[in-house]
């Protein structure tokens, strides 16, 4: 494993307000000018590389190359240019992930026109497109681009302003522009490729925004520089990426960090391929996934546990899947929620099975503040929950909070903050210009910090039992699914200021009745283990309705957030905390 992955060396400062700091010691990273740049490149090297891939109605890959791609993008960059759009006049994105998505994305960079690909759930979950309007308004957006001109319609109608230009690569309304034409009209380059050379590391790329779970989302700035310098830090780490094109089988969204950014701007760097998955893990659509990796070979995998848990269970069944999932395989993540142990043995067992070695498995800590690359283990772990350890280029400052460490974090690849918000900008920076992740870390080993950290919570998820007892939720929450073996896909912790606690919890399989005898018995054995008052849950509710994107409750990518679900469900809470102890359903 050591030829694929970084052997990283540190030095570490303890300060006397209990302060750590963590860097490197050789933290200088050297990144490229812009993502754009890499585009270019591998048009020029490898133009007959496939760059994107998409399933079509018939079931074949609709493929664009890199050679193809670069003409595409200069003639929607030029077009865009003639619109009127400029860095003050951005494009929104309404469109799940596709080929199109992609091109325009790469055309608003081409020319210096920030793009910012919002949650499809705003535009087609939502009937009042409340969050839309907000998103619309903080960007003033000159273009608006959607896959489909029907679908999308209303949520372009309710957010577009007169002088905003509508673009769709199907079914076009009266006055929409079709994508298609822009891409392939005989247009003159010049402004385009002017706009190019200007590029450098301050231009804004895009806007990615915030959940907005506990409150508006915000527009968080991504800068040229700060996207490629995290790919230096990817590629620093993950050596593979030198000397083989990875491909990715991916299906998390755009709109978010982890893949918009991470994962989409590996493939261009290092001269990939995107296959774009359009199924999930969700019952109806995982088969999706399934028959995507039955083809297609990945080398880098990521997926949520609960997508992880699906393919696990396929895998065993199916020997073609298991077998390709594999044969190309350098490294699997996982995100977005942890990751049960029975789950995390079972991918092990699989690839030493297949392979005759382990697969690394791993996990990462990052934001989209971040870039989102900030810290990541690259050693093979007995257990899941490592983060690891800071990338190289990013220093780690550890701050005494309460009875935790808040983490700290300090890079080229972190936000210079968020658009037209000053004030939200000055307070998640400290005095010294530390980005404030809002996330708890412990060490694994307090004497060796080089042997990584596990996530200890978000700072702002933990609270306090009337007694004054500190409960750590993300810890319990992480320790509950692992316990419940596959049942639950998450719990939502409750009882602050309350005298015990109590949790709401997501059953793995929404359709299916719960047996509550059998959460019981799971439950009490749970508590069996619980060293006090702070990891003891008296009292649970099996939830009968699923997540709700809309009302921030989850994310596209399956993760939880905890004060918007029992922020919108007061009666469950009210149901969970009513009578006698125990288990019930609402």
């Amino acid at each position: 494993m050591s030829d694929k992955f970084w052997t990283p060396e540190f030095e570490v400062e303890y300060r006397d307000d209990g302060s750590i700091i963590m860097r490197h010691t050789d933290p200088e990273i050297y990144f490229g000018r812009t993502i754009p740049d890499s585009l270019v490149r591998w048009a020029q090297k490898t133009p007959d590389h496939d760059w994107l891939a998409q399933r079509n109605d018939a079931g074949t890959w609709d493929r664009l190359t890199y050679g193809d791609a670069l003409p595409m993008l200069r003639k929607l960059g030029a077009a865009f240019l003639e619109m009127g759009l400029t860095a003050d006049r951005p494009v929104l994105i309404l469109s799940e992930n596709s080929i199109d998505h992609g091109v325009v994305a790469m055309a608003c960079q081409y020319v210096g026109i920030p793009g910012a690909a919002v949650s499809t759930a705003y535009a087609l979950l939502s009937d009042t497109h409340d969050k839309l309007r907000d998103v619309a308004g903080q960007l003033n957006a000159g273009a608006i681009y959607a896959s489909d001109g029907a679908t999308y319609g209303p949520a372009i109608a309710a957010v577009a302003g007169p002088d905003t230009h509508a673009i769709v690569s199907k079914n076009p309304a009266e006055g929409m522009h079709l994508l298609s034409d822009l891409t392939h009209a005989d247009i003159d380059l010049t402004a385009a490729d002017a706009a190019f050379a200007e590029l450098s590391g301050d231009t804004v790329a895009k806007y990615l925004f915030t959940s907005g779970s506990t409150g508006s989302p915000k527009a968080v700035i991504n800068t040229q520089s700060m996207l490629t310098s995290n790919m230096a830090l990817a590629a620093d780490c993950f050596r593979f990426l030198a000397f083989k094109p990875p491909v990715l089988v991916d299906w998390a969204p755009w709109s978010h960090t982890a893949s918009g950014n991470k994962a989409f701007n590996i493939v261009i760097t290092n001269g990939g391929t995107f296959y774009i998955d359009e199924g999930k893990p969700t019952p109806k659509l995982i088969g999706k996934t399934i028959a995507n990796l039955r083809e297609i070979a990945p080398s880098w995998y990521f997926n949520v546990p609960v997508g992880y848990e699906m393919l696990v269970q396929a895998m065993r069944e199916d020997d073609q899947l298991r077998n390709n999932f594999f044969s190309n395989l350098d490294m699997m993540m996982y995100a977005g929620a942890g990751m049960a142990q029975h789950t995390w043995e079972d991918l092990l067992t699989l690839s030493r099975e297949t392979t005759g070695h382990e697969v690394l498995l791993t996990t990462a800590l990052g934001a989209t503040e971040t870039g989102p690359l900030a810290m990541i283990g690259t050693t093979q772990q007995e257990k899941p929950g490592n983060v690891g350890v800071p990338v190289k280029g990013v220093t780690l400052k550890l701050v005494p909070n309460e009875d935790k460490l808040e983490a700290r974090i300090k890079s080229p690849s972190v936000t210079r903050g968020y658009l037209n918000d000053p004030a939200k900008t000055a307070e998640a920076f400290d005095d010294e210009g530390f980005y404030c992740l809002g996330d708890a870390l412990r060490p694994v080993d307090m004497n060796d910090l080089t042997k990584g950290f596990l996530f200890d919570g978000r700072i702002a998820e933990n609270f306090k039992l009337s007694t004054g007892t500190w409960v750590a939720v993300g810890a319990l929450r992480a320790s509950m699914v692992d316990h419940f073996d596959g049942l639950i896909r998450d719990a939502v912790i409750v009882g602050e200021n309350r005298d015990e606690l109590g949790a709401m919890v997501f059953p793995a399989d929404p359709d299916a009745e719960p047996d509550l005898a059998t959460y019981q018995t799971i439950l009490d054995a749970f508590n069996a283990k619980a060293t006090g008052s702070s990891n003891r849950v008296r009292r649970l509710v099996v939830l009968r309705e699923v997540p709700s994107l809309d009302k921030g409750e989850a994310t596209d990518k399956g993760s939880i957030n905890q004060r918007a679900v029992i922020r919108h469900r007061p009666e469950a809470v009210e149901v969970l905390f009513d009578g006698e102890r125990g288990v019930k359903t609402y």
